[in-house]
């Protein structure tokens, strides 16, 4: 059974194994600024006592920073999703919204079946983030897609 729990203490070590397997600094660009996933709040998708997924957000401007999950097709994904959604909406937000990348059409499809639309292209904007504030970004991407451009969506909650 799919259970969803906040991002605990105890998860760390767990969350940095799974968003930074080559043991890279844990941090991730947004706009321009470098965060720490394992710094925010997020939610643990565990099925059988076995964490499979993970969201960290940043309640500040109800941004999805990282998700990920360890299993495809569980539903933890969109349960992770529905976590952020229902805090944001708790506190008063109108939306989410997160970025990915121009060469993660796995991920650009997943978030639009679930309703996120695309707000906002910005062209070079990972080139620019490579070369100003993260050179260990990868200039080759899922098939062999050359990483340049922010994507931004959001969802109304």
């Amino acid at each position: 059974m799919l259970e969803v729990k906040p991002f605990e203490p105890d998860d760390r070590t767990w969350a940095y194994e799974l968003l930074f397997p080559h043991g890279t600094e844990s941090r991730v660009a947004s706009r321009g600024t470098l965060y720490d996933p394992l710094a925010l709040p997020g939610f643990v998708a565990w099925i059988d006592e076995e964490r499979v997924g993970l969201v960290t957000y940043r309640p500040e401007e109800w941004e999805i920073l990282t998700l990920d999950s360890v299993r495809d097709n569980t539903g933890s994904g969109t349960a992770l999703i529905e976590a952020v959604k229902a805090v944001a909406k708790a506190a008063g937000a109108r939306q989410v919204w997160l970025i990915t990348t121009n060469d993660n059409t796995h991920a650009l499809r997943f978030y639009q079946r679930r309703g996120f639309v695309i707000r906002e292209v910005r062209l070079g904007a990972v080139d620019r983030e490579r070369d100003a504030i993260k050179p260990e970004i990868p200039v080759l991407g899922n098939d062999d897609i050359p990483i340049r451009d922010e994507i931004e969506l959001v969802i109304a909650v």
